[in-house]
């Protein structure tokens, strides 16, 4: 299984709304005592041993619009088909702090969606999107922008909800209970 937080590389795009993604792997690696230090495949990840099956977190360092390359790359490296990858990532389309779990959909207004789909060929995959609801000014302005330290810590608490509810799913495969309890989230 290959869990992906999509966010931009680099220190100026750190807590910025388009790094949803990032901050939600990131605290999934941290309940498995993992650190998302390793470089291959255009992206930083880590492996956990779950048994039979590894687990790999990954965050692409292929910038947001062009993150299909790294997710295909990782897909074809650990022989893993769209179905069994899980792509988080940040969606204005929904209210701040809320989450949408699908199993499979369109890409709907998201740049680094719409490259994976391209990329890989399907929207037969696993998506969760994290909400951060719309503000009146420019868009790239906006998902570019610096997190309010009032809205950051309320978005990390909703990525470490996320988390949990991730790390459940790798134990028990239940789909279903992810997207009913992710989807609660508001």
């Amino acid at each position: 299984m290959i869990i992906i937080g999509l966010g931009n590389p680099g220190e100026e795009y750190a807590d910025t709304y388009h790094n949803m993604g990032y901050m939600v792997v990131e605290k999934l690696a941290e309940l498995m005592n993992k650190k998302i230090n390793r470089a291959e495949c255009s992206a930083l990840t880590t492996v956990k041993e779950n048994g039979d099956e590894k687990i790999v977190l990954a965050k692409p360092l292929t910038y947001m619009n062009l993150s299909g390359a790294a997710v295909k790359s990782l897909m074809s490296k650990y022989r893993q088909s769209a179905d069994e990858i899980i792509v988080i990532y940040d969606d204005i389309d929904i209210p701040r702090y809320s989450v949408r779990v699908r199993e499979k959909g369109s890409a709907g207004t998201h740049n680094g969606m719409r490259n994976i789909v391209s990329v890989i060929g399907t929207e037969n995959f696993k998506r969760i999107r994290m909400g951060i609801g719309r503000e009146d000014r420019e868009l790239k302005d906006y998902v570019l922008g610096k997190i309010p330290s009032e809205d950051l810590k309320a978005f990390g608490e909703t990525a470490e909800k996320i988390a949990r509810l991730i790390a459940e799913y790798i134990k028990t495969k239940d789909f279903d209970r992810l997207m009913r309890e992710g989807n609660s989230i508001k």
